[in-house]
């Protein structure tokens, strides 16, 4: 799975860096590539990831999310660019795609039904979240009926998201690069590069420590198995095929009193009707009292990408710390010389060109807090710790 997005720079000429993230089986943010164009467009996504199939992820079978630019669109749709089914599958973030149909429909009952039906994992769950969005306009459905089932929804991507349905990785990646977006393309480069290359050496022998105390799964597959073990519902086990693995599981409240459901468990195919089993690839509460009834381990049910040997083997590329500037080699191509007209302004406060949508609004129900302090009722200018004739500190 790779979420891929564009971050502005603000540098003295601008630009957009392009990103490409990940997550390993212990739940880390990975950084996988970076671009630096003039903006985004299909060209430069074009460009970007061309490089990135061919140098970067050659495996078949990726998911690629990102939000519905059409510049990624024309990128991903290209017959040489290796990004097509079977070789790749695309999706959307399902928080653009709420952003999108906030600007057709307003209120925030109807996104909160349309993000609900979206992270349904089953097809009983999304035709009952659907079905009240119907009730409430069917031009809603029909909007949403445009945009196939297999690119927003999770019950239709057949296990590919492993639970993620935005790009709020890259979101975080480009939170950390606030830093570094002001910086000149030479400094911006060498601090993406020494911190990437600090991560993988972290990273990498955390796993490796953790194999040597002979675990065998990652510590977030374990957290959650524990989460699972540890529900305070009861199950009924019935077996329907010894040989297949086939059951159904009755789940009552802890007292009995009250039903929650039958769903049919096939450990062989690694399903449940639940949805979780094959959404986030291992066991869910009801396959893990299947495991206990038979006594059966639940091992064998994980998949691979959750194994410490795979979270080690994602750290095993090696950096090669960059040459210094005065033992390049002669360069002989090209000069370039940068454009003065593209250069930012150097008096005042730069104008921001960001494009503000739904994602931006903040709720108006949370209370405005001070500056300083962060506490609400007042504001920085009127706050007790702040300094100045109406504060207790300047007054002190």
């Amino acid at each position: 799975m790779l979420s891929i997005d564009g971050t502005h720079l603000y540098g003295k000429y601008g630009g957009t860096l392009l990103v490409a993230i990940t997550q390993d089986g212990n739940s880390n943010i990975l950084p996988v590539a970076f671009a630096l164009v003039e903006g985004e467009n299909a060209e430069s996504w074009s460009f970007f990831l061309s490089y990135l199939r061919e140098h970067v992820t050659p495996q078949p079978g990726l998911l690629v999310i990102s939000d519905r630019h059409n510049g990624i669109k024309a990128a991903l749709e290209a017959p040489d660019g290796g990004w097509l089914p079977p070789a790749a599958y695309r999706a959307f973030c399902i928080r653009h795609v709420a952003s999108n149909f906030a600007l057709t429909f307003k209120g925030k009952d109807a996104r909160r039904l349309l993000v609900n039906a979206a992270y349904a994992k089953t097809e009983v769950e999304f035709d009952y979240w659907f079905d009240i969005l119907r009730s409430e306009n069917p031009a809603m459905c029909d909007w949403a009926n445009r945009i196939e089932y297999s690119l927003w929804t999770q019950y239709c991507d057949a296990g590919r998201r492993f639970g993620h349905m935005t790009t709020n990785i890259s979101e975080c990646v480009n939170s950390i690069l606030k830093g570094v977006r002001n910086l000149p393309v030479c400094s911006l480069v060498k601090a993406t590069y020494g911190r990437l290359a600090e991560l993988f050496v972290r990273k990498g022998r955390e796993a490796e420590a953790q194999m040597g105390t002979g675990q065998q799964f990652s510590q977030y597959l374990v957290k959650c198995i524990e989460a699972n073990l540890k529900t305070a519902r009861c199950f009924t086990v019935t077996v329907y095929d010894r040989d297949n693995s086939e059951y159904t599981v009755a789940e009552t409240t802890p007292t009995g009193s009250f039903s929650l459901g039958t769903y049919r468990v096939s450990l062989g195919s690694k399903t449940c009707d639940c949805g979780y089993f094959q959404a986030l690839h291992f066991p869910c509460p009801h396959a893990l009292a299947c495991c206990a009834y038979s006594r059966l381990t639940w091992q064998p049910y994980v998949h691979e990408v959750y194994r410490l040997s795979s979270v080690f083997g994602v750290y095993q590329m090696g950096f090669t710390p960059p040459i210094t500037e005065g033992f390049w080699p002669p360069y002989a191509g090209p000069t370039v010389i940068p454009d003065p007209n593209m250069r930012r302004a150097r008096e005042g406060r730069p104008r921001s060109t960001r494009i503000r949508t739904n994602m931006d609004e903040a709720d108006p129900n949370r209370p405005k807090r001070c500056g300083l302090c962060r506490q609400p009722g007042h504001t920085r200018r009127s706050c007790p710790q702040g300094a100045g004739p109406s504060g207790t500190a300047g007054n002190q």
